[in-house]
């Protein structure tokens, strides 16, 4: 039998409030309607839920079992709906975000003492990931990408500008093997490569040129799938790494490592956060990309 969700919450109306006068006031519904919804309720129970006189109405045995079950179930989904209608409205709840590594330690970090101590009552999780993440089979609000170009379902907030890409080398390794005049004199390198994690390909080291923008040909006797390895070891002296320059410019600044092949690298189009056009009006994801995007200590062009 199919539950007669709206007879029930008439019924549970007439048993708190004593009266179907009182259920229809509370209910804002017409008595009539009120009594109507019972009449039916009781023929397809059966039964009589409640002893009706000239004075007052009171419920039967299979009444009270009824509303034994009902009436908490009742209070329940009306907390549910409540739940359901706050949500996403107040500074507070879950909040869960994919993002690239190199978007965690370059921009997102260094923002979240100050976002965890202005809205404590939000539960921020982040997913740390360089796949593009199906957010609603994942169950995400939002990520972060490259770029703008997502589904049309999805919407694209510009997070940080044109990022810029180096190419990095420690000073001792650079007096030792020398500097790559050209992307063509990488093969001559120990290139520090770095595989993608959900896709398993090697990241292509690009470069821009007369003709736009091209992909070089690079070798290597290391493969690593993160970001911060790739740059530990160039500041080892293994290899070359290639990478975003803002990520590296505390190593840059104080002479840990040296950027080469400058004139032949662009840029990126830089972070975007994506998320579904439903969460647009979501109060701790508004409020978690107002905070990036105000945090003084953002990404620059440079």
């Amino acid at each position: 039998m199919r539950l007669p969700l709206a007879m029930l919450e008439v019924f549970t109306a007439i048993a708190r409030h004593g009266s179907l006068r009182a259920a229809a006031e509370a209910l804002g519904i017409k008595p009539s309607t009120v009594s109507h919804q019972l009449k039916a309720l009781e023929d397809q129970m059966g039964t009589a839920l409640f002893i009706r006189t000239t004075r007052s109405v009171s419920l039967t045995e299979a009444g009270r079992a009824l509303m034994r079950g009902a009436g908490p179930a009742f209070d329940q989904l009306g907390a549910a709906v409540e739940s359901a209608r706050t949500t996403g409205h107040a500074a507070r709840g879950m909040l869960k975000i994919a993002l690239p590594e190199f978007a965690y330690h370059q921009f997102v970090a260094k923002a979240l003492p100050s976002f965890h101590a202005a809205y404590p009552e939000i539960e921020l999780e982040l997913s740390l990931t360089d796949a593009l993440s199906d957010l609603l089979g994942e169950e995400l609000h939002a990520g972060f990408r490259l770029g703008d170009n997502i589904a049309e379902d999805m919407v694209a907030v510009r997070m940080t500008p044109p990022l810029r890409l180096a190419v990095l080398a420690s000073p001792d390794y650079v007096a030792v093997h020398g500097a790559p005049e050209t992307p063509r004199d990488l093969l001559q390198h120990n290139c520090v490569r770095y595989r993608f994690l959900s896709a398993g390909r090697i990241a292509p080291w690009t470069f821009t040129g007369e003709e736009g923008e091209y992909a070089a040909e690079v070798g290597g006797s290391l493969i690593v799938n993160s970001l911060p390895a790739s740059v530990d070891l160039a500041m080892r002296g293994v290899g070359l790494a290639y990478t975003f320059r803002d990520y590296c410019a505390e190593a840059l600044a104080d002479g840990r490592l040296v950027t080469v092949l400058e004139p032949h690298l662009g840029k990126t189009p830089g972070l975007f956060l994506y998320f579904p056009r439903e969460y647009r009006q979501m109060m701790p994801l508004r409020l978690f990309m107002d905070h990036l995007r105000g945090f003084r200590d953002g990404p620059s062009e440079g």
